[in-house]
């Protein structure tokens, strides 16, 4: 994979981001075979869409790596420097310049070069005032990502504890798992929050703790019922 002078790094050092360390699942499934089949894209375009942390980006580099495509920051893109000669992966696409990003699309279609776009809404929804780009965006074949299933979320969940050397008894791994909301933005959320929290306070991270630091995230009902709940006494060791 190889990476433009566009390309802002901090957006893509997140961890895992390799094809080994995707998680299949019906959620992204549709996405999943669409980026399988690159010469099927109409006029060699796609969009994926979804909310923040469906796994976009994971699969804008899966993609990338497996067909040599640069990838974009779409806030960044400044322009096609030169003939184009491999496909390009546009993350945030809708924040891109909308003449920049019209002369991607032309000279990638005129190169017969793929353009894999990502954003939270589809291309036809984004507010463009260029008429030529509009027209264009409207004809691109935009996938959904959808809202990740529980098997998703626990894995994230572990992942995320996992990679900032938190360990949490089985037991109050699937508590938070079936209580944070669902989306990957606020298991991301949850688990910044319990980690700075129980660095803070010098606590233990227990359902009682765990209640009372995602007190905003957890509905109501949720947070009531945590004192029927088995004692949590497993440490968490940084």
């Amino acid at each position: 994979m190889r990476c433009s002078g566009q390309l802002v790094l901090s957006i893509f050092r997140g961890p895992r981001l390799a094809s080994a360390d995707f998680r299949p699942a019906p959620s992204n499934e549709q996405a999943s075979a669409w980026l399988r089949r690159t010469v099927e894209w109409p006029d060699r375009r796609l969009a994926l869409w979804g909310d923040a942390g469906c796994g976009k980006t994971h699969l804008l580099h899966i993609w990338a790596e497996r067909t040599g495509a640069v990838l974009h920051l779409g806030a960044e893109l400044a322009g096609v420097p030169g003939p184009l000669t491999s496909g390009v992966a546009v993350d945030e696409a809708d924040a891109a310049g909308e003449e920049a990003l019209l002369h991607l699309l032309n000279a990638a279609l005129e190169a017969r070069q793929p353009v894999l776009l990502a954003a939270r809404t589809p291309p036809a929804r984004w507010p463009v005032r260029l008429p030529d780009l509009a027209s264009r965006l409207r004809a691109v074949t935009a996938v959904e990502i959808g809202p990740p299933e529980d098997t998703l979320i626990q894995a994230l969940l572990a992942r995320l504890l996992h990679d900032r050397q938190l360990r949490l008894p089985p037991a109050l791994l699937d508590w938070l798992a079936l209580r944070v909301p669902r989306s990957a933005a606020a298991v991301r959320q949850a688990v910044e929050r319990l980690d700075a929290m129980s660095l803070d306070s010098h606590r233990t991270i227990t359902v009682p703790f765990a209640a009372e630091a995602l007190a905003d995230l957890l509905a109501p009902d949720e947070i009531s019922g945590t004192a029927a709940l088995p004692s949590q006494n497993g440490e968490v060791l940084k």
